[in-house]
C-alpha cells in the first residue's frame, strides 16, 4: 500500500476502531496480524498533497494539524517493544511477500496516528473541549509517562513532556468526540437477535485441496458415499445407545467438537439448522459447501453469552453511526506527507530503549 493510500484510508471505517481507548488496546495486542495490513482503494474524495514545505521534524499534516517525528517515534518504539517482549528481537527478520514486519508496523502506525489527528480535528470542528479535571489528567499522565523514560529513550525518540501532553490531549479529545456523538445511540436489542447457542457437530468433508491449495469438490459419486456414511452415523446419534461426543471424536473430520455462536457468525445453512433445534435435539444430515454435518444442540439460550452479545451489537451500531459522521468530515480534509522524512524513520535498536507503557499510562487516567 502506498503512503498516499494509507493517508486516504483514515476515512475508511474498516480502519476505524471507535473510542480512543480501543485504539490503544489495538496497539497493546501484540501479534503477527499486523503483517497483513488491510489495503483499501481510493475514491473517498480525500485530497492528498505531496509537498516539500515541511518543518524539520514534521512527518505529515492534516489541514493545519501536524504530526512530528517524536510523536511517530513514541508510537513506533512502544509497538516495537511490545513485539520484542513476546517474540524477541529476531521478530524483525520476519517478512511477508517481500515486505518486512518493520515496514508494516510503520504503515500501521501512520494510519493510526492519522486517525487520531482526524478525530481531534473533528472534536475541534464540533466545539468539543476538555474540562478542568480532564486537562489535569492529561498533565498527570504526561508527567508519569515522561518521567518513566531514561535519558537514552528521551534522546533517541526526541520527545519532550510537552509533546507527550499534546499527544494525550488529542487522544482524550478524540475519545470525547466519539462518546459525544454516540451518547444517544442505545438501540433495543431483543434476546432473539442476540441469542447465542452452543452445539456439538460431526463433520464429513466433501472437498479436498489440489496441488495449489485450492479447494475442489468431490465427484458426485464420492459425495454419495460420504452422505451414506453420515446418514449411518446420524442413526447412531439418535438411537439412545451412543454418546454424541464419542461419535464425534470417532468420526468427525473437524478437530473442534463444540461451537458457541450467535446469528450471522456461521455458515448460513449450518446456522439455520442449529437455531431450529431444541436443547438435546439432533439434526438431520445438513449439507454445506464444505461437507455434511450432524448437529446436536446443547443449549438453545445462554443468558450470559446473550447479554454480552447485546453489548457487542450496540457497540457495533454506535461505531457505524460515528463512522458515518467521521467519513463525511474526513473526506473533506487535505493531507500532505513528508516522504523524505518518512523514509528515514526506523525502529530504535538499543538495549537501553525498553519503554512500552505509553498506551497503558493513557488508559490508567482515561479508562473506558
Amino acid at each position: 500500500m502506498s503512503r498516499k493510500e494509507i493517508l486516504n484510508n483514515v476515512a475508511k471505517r474498516k480502519h476505524f476502531t471507535g473510542a480512543c481507548s480501543r485504539l490503544c488496546a489495538s496497539f497493546l495486542t501484540v501479534g503477527l496480524s499486523l503483517l497483513s495490513l488491510t489495503a483499501c482503494g481510493n475514491g473517498d474524495g480525500t485530497k492528498v498533497v505531496f509537498t516539500t514545505g515541511f518543518g524539520r521534524n514534521e512527518v505529515f499534516r492534516i489541514e493545519d494539524e501536524v504530526c512530528t517525528k517524536p510523536e511517530i517515534m513514541v508510537y513506533l518504539t512502544t509497538v516495537q517493544n511490545q513485539y520484542e517482549s513476546v517474540y524477541g528481537v529476531e521478530i524483525w527478520n520476519t517478512t511477508l511477500d517481500g515486505v518486512t514486519l518493520e515496514e508494516n508496523v510503520k504503515e500501521t502506525v501512520l494510519a493510526r496516528i492519522a486517525q487520531i489527528k482526524s478525530m481531534y480535528l473533528l472534536a475541534k470542528d464540533q466545539g468539543v473541549t476538555l474540562d478542568k479535571s480532564e486537562e489535569e489528567k492529561v498533565k498527570r499522565a504526561a508527567e508519569e509517562y515522561f518521567t518513566s523514560l531514561n535519558e537514552k529513550e528521551i534522546k533517541l525518540m526526541g520527545i519532550s513532556q510537552g509533546d507527550v501532553e499534546k499527544m494525550y490531549r488529542e487522544y482524550a479529545l478524540a475519545d470525547k468526540v466519539y462518546q459525544q456523538i454516540i451518547q444517544d445511540i442505545n438501540p433495543e436489542i431483543s434476546d432473539d437477535e442476540a441469542r447465542t447457542i452452543t452445539v456439538q457437530h460431526i463433520f464429513f468433508s466433501t472437498t479436498m485441496r489440489d496441488g495449489a491449495g485450492n479447494r475442489i469438490n468431490y465427484p458426485e459419486e464420492q459425495k454419495r458415499v460420504v452422505y451414506d456414511r453420515a446418514s449411518e452415523v446420524r442413526e447412531f446419534a439418535v438411537d439412545g445407545e451412543h454418546d454424541f461426543a464419542e461419535l464425534a471424536t470417532q468420526y468427525s473430520e473437524d478437530t473442534t467438537l463444540t461451537y458457541s455462536f450467535g446469528k450471522g457468525e456461521m455458515d448460513v445453512v449450518f446456522e439455520e439448522a442449529a437455531f431450529n433445534l431444541e436443547t438435546g435435539e439432533v439434526s438431520q444430515v445438513v449439507e454445506t459447501e464444505s461437507g455434511y454435518h450432524i448437529i446436536k444442540c446443547l443449549n438453545t439460550f445462554d443468558r450470559e453469552e446473550t447479554d454480552a452479545n447485546k453489548l457487542e451489537i450496540v457497540e457495533e451500531r454506535r461505531r457505524e453511526v460515528f463512522g458515518q459522521e467521521y467519513d463525511a468530515f474526513v473526506s473533506t480534509l487535505v493531507r500532505s506527507l513528508n516522504e523524505d522524512l518518512w523514509e528515514e524513520l526506523t525502529l530504535i535498536h538499543d538495549s537501553e530503549v525498553t519503554t512500552s507503557s505509553f498506551f497503558e499510562v493513557y488508559t490508567k487516567y482515561f479508562p473506558n
